[in-house]
């Protein structure tokens, strides 16, 4: 067997013929090999310069391979390079361990050189794919900003000039009555349009923007949030219980009060006639829990698996949006530290919450 991939591997041992064994195999096969023969000093040269792959011996004095794995997992610039662990046929060794501190895989001592071959060759070949994965995805994000920035402005002008029209004939309903309703079903068209190329953006952006999570004014953003659907909750004739005190959690404002708008607007569309909302939060260990309950007819599981899927809408019967909403509160808030979730039951209505970490 030859290499299919290339790159820098690192082997970490402390005992000399088992790294000349391995240095002459893999750099006859073009590899770039770098040696080190204890874990502090294998921590060094990996913050110093990462490899693509390390292979790293279990049992070595001062920090064992378990520990230096560890270490490696817990940084982020180092984390997601593959960790390969070396132990001798006869040494007893938890594996489930390694696994568990982040190892990929594991070879045993003496080396089968065409073994080691084949589980390097596996494991660049899927770092590699990843990689290349990455890139194809900031490519498509970019281009997804890029689309909906240049629709935003013509879609923008459309929806200020059917405004315009509408209120133009207004005063002589009812004989424009007919045109009028055309216009108004335009207007709203229109108005999806842009919370379509909104969402878009939002979309991109969250993947590529980093952010610095600040303390959140929670119920300022719930009431930010209830101003600007206040049309929508006069046209439902809805009625939304929210505390008056919230806890304190982290995260990125603008952000989260498009979480509170997403689950809100859903909670209007899909509730019950008229709909009822009640908003809390629930402290946890070490995040808040922040809800909304609705007394909408609940979810199926089937229809709850699907609720954060991009472009998946819950059922032909309800209320049709985008598609885009609740994939995008799962980035957000994933981004943020926290999870999202539903709890619902036919009958009983659903319960969607988030959570974020508390502000100590």
């Amino acid at each position: 067997m030859t290499n299919i991939e290339t790159g820098t591997i690192l082997v970490v041992d402390d005992i000399p013929t088992n790294i000349k064994v391995l240095f002459d195999y893999l750099k006859s096969l073009g590899f770039k090999v770098r040696i080190a023969k204890s874990g502090e000093n294998a921590l060094t040269q990996i913050a110093l310069s990462p490899p693509d792959l390390i292979l790293l011996d279990v049992m070595m004095p001062g920090l064992d391979g378990f520990e230096v794995c560890r270490r490696l997992k817990a940084d982020e610039t180092t984390r997601d390079i593959p960790v390969i662990f070396m132990t001798a046929k006869t040494e007893t060794v938890d594996k489930v361990k390694g696994f568990e501190v982040g190892a990929v895989d594991y070879v045993t001592k003496p080396f089968q050189q065409e073994e080691v071959l084949a589980r390097i060759n596996a494991h660049l070949k899927i770092i590699k794919l990843q990689k290349s994965l990455q890139q194809h995805n900031q490519e498509l994000d970019a281009f997804a900003h890029t689309v909906a920035h240049d629709l935003k402005n013509p879609v923008n002008a459309i929806t200020n000039y059917i405004e315009m029209l509408i209120e133009e004939l207004a005063p002589i309903i009812p004989s424009a009555l007919e045109s009028l309703e055309i216009l108004e079903k335009t207007h709203q068209a229109a108005n999806s349009l842009v919370n379509i190329i909104d969402g878009l953006l939002l979309l991109s952006t969250t993947r590529q923007q980093a952010v610095e999570m600040q303390e959140l004014s929670m119920g300022y953003l719930v009431q930010d949030v209830q101003f600007r659907l206040a049309k929508m909750i006069e046209d439902y004739q809805a009625k939304i219980i929210a505390p008056t005190q919230w806890p304190s959690a982290l995260g990125y404002a603008p952000w989260i009060t498009e979480v509170w708008a997403n689950y809100i607007s859903n909670g209007l569309k899909y509730g019950g006639r008229p709909p009822r909302l009640e908003l809390g939060a629930t402290p946890e260990e070490e995040q808040i829990r922040f809800w909304i309950r609705d007394n909408g007819q609940g979810l199926t599981e089937k229809e709850q698996s699907q609720l954060f899927v991009p472009f998946t809408r819950i059922s032909q019967l309800r209320v049709e949006g985008q598609g885009l909403g609740l994939s995008i509160v799962e980035r957000i808030v994933k981004k943020c530290g926290g999870r999202v979730g539903v709890d619902s039951e036919i009958g009983k209505g659903s319960l969607f919450y988030f959570t974020l970490p508390i502000a100590k």
